[in-house]
């Protein structure tokens, strides 16, 4: 009999335990739910609670606790700025949860903890202590090394292809030494701004996403126009000749009272007439591809409505 009552008693052990995880009547989703609200309200404290609460009441898979965490320190990191908690948040992560998803971005936002806590020494070991925020691989370049940022090395390779990166007009100031050595300086410089704004987290910045997201957006375009358009028009000498011929007097030489005085050759203008040529056919290109997307998308735009 006694036998009997130890199974049950054990019985109502695990129930009670089972319970106690589960949360007492209300499901983990709700929680999960009712603190994403509170953080919406920005109740951050209140939030933290019920994050806190759901990790200590029900039971998730290492993934979500350590996002969860995560979300505990980004509240603590950018919404009250109490960088001391949201360090201890981090660490918790990279303690328990070395394997997570989040591992990178957990460790950039130590260093950046480090360094609003004014602890520059603790934040450089952390950076040596983590390959989070090593330099992505580079293709190396030859030649001499002619510059170090850390244990990075800077060769004169990497200098040559940096400059000629630059728009040709801006390129040819940079050909003796003296200015290449003032392009190295702002290189680094930039460099240097550059790491220490990842550091702080900057690449997460709302402003900065979207700007990032304009200039990629805006890049996106011009490639594509190029693709479809700048490649495929191309001009021959018999299509220059044939609109010379048809837009002689759109280059005629007139004096000050709007006389012909003289039609320059082809052969003098030639390269006028091919570029003005090519632009003209680049933007009837340009036309019939916008149209054409008008028309695939189905595409209305209500002018009498707009103010």
């Amino acid at each position: 009999m006694r036998g009997v009552f130890l199974q049950i008693f054990l019985l109502m052990v695990l129930l009670v335990a089972g319970c106690s995880r589960q949360g007492p009547g209300i499901s983990g989703e709700k929680v999960r739910e009712y603190a994403n609200e509170l953080y919406n309200r920005q109740l951050y404290g209140q939030a933290i609670e019920q994050y806190r609460y759901y990790l200590e009441h029900f039971a998730a898979d290492e993934n979500e606790r350590a996002n969860i965490i995560y979300r505990i320190a980004e509240i603590y990191f950018n919404r009250l700025h109490d960088y001391q908690n949201a360090l201890a948040e981090y660490l918790k992560i990279r303690t328990f949860y070395p394997e997570s998803a989040i591992i990178s971005e957990t460790n950039k936002r130590i260093v950046a903890c480090l360094e609003r806590l004014n602890r520059p020494e603790d934040a450089r070991q952390a950076l040596e202590e983590t390959t989070a925020l090593n330099f992505q691989p580079r293709k190396k370049r030859p030649g001499t090394v002619i510059a170090r940022i850390g244990e990075r090395e800077i060769t004169q390779g990497d200098l040559d292809f940096e400059i000629s990166q630059l728009p040709p007009e801006i390129r040819t100031q940079y050909q003796s030494r003296e200015k290449k050595l003032e392009f190295l300086r702002r290189y680094i410089a930039t460099e240097l701004l550059y790491d220490s704004a990842k550091r702080r987290g900057l690449d997460q910045d709302k402003e900065v996403i979207e700007n990032v997201f304009q200039a990629k957006k805006t890049f996106m375009v011009q490639k594509l126009l190029e693709e479809e358009i700048s490649k495929k028009v191309q001009i021959t000498d018999e299509d220059i000749r044939l609109y010379y011929e048809a837009h002689k007097k759109d280059f005629a030489e007139k004096d000050k009272n709007g006389n012909v005085k003289r039609i320059p050759p082809l052969a003098e203008i030639r390269e006028q007439v091919a570029q003005r040529l090519l632009l003209e056919r680049q933007q009837k290109a340009y036309e019939e591809l916008i149209q054409s997307l008008l028309r695939a998308e189905n595409v209305k735009i209500y002018e009498d409505l707009v103010k």
